[in-house]
C-alpha cells in the first residue's frame, strides 16, 4: 500500500490505538468521511489476538460502508502485513 508505513501504539490499558487519517487513507475515504462514519457508528473495528505460531501478534480489521483494511501487527505495533478486502472476504463479525 502506499505512503509511510502505518504505526499502532497501545494506550494506558494496552488496547491498541490508531491514527484515523491513516484508516482512512487506508480505506480510500477522507477524514471527514472516516469521522463522520464513526459519528454514525457505521465503521466497524475487529482486534484479534494471535494465537500458537501468531502469540505476540494481532490482526486488525476495519470496514467503512464501501471498503475494508486488515493488517497484521506485531507487538511493538508495526504492521508487518496488510490488504484491502472486499465485502465478501469480511469476518463475520463484522457483516453486523
Amino acid at each position: 500500500m502506499e505512503g509511510t508505513a502505518m504505526r499502532f501504539s497501545r494506550n494506558w490499558r494496552g488496547q491498541w490505538v490508531f491514527d484515523p487519517t491513516e484508516f482512512a487513507a487506508k480505506l480510500g475515504i477522507t477524514p471527514e468521511r472516516f469521522q463522520a462514519e464513526i459519528d454514525l457508528e457505521l465503521i466497524r473495528l475487529l482486534v484479534e489476538k494471535g494465537r500458537g505460531e501468531d502469540t505476540g501478534r494481532s490482526r486488525i480489521t476495519v470496514r467503512s460502508r464501501e471498503a475494508a483494511w486488515q493488517g497484521i501487527i506485531d507487538g511493538q505495533g508495526y504492521v508487518l502485513n496488510e490488504c484491502r478486502l472486499s465485502m465478501d472476504q469480511l469476518p463475520e463479525q463484522l457483516m453486523r
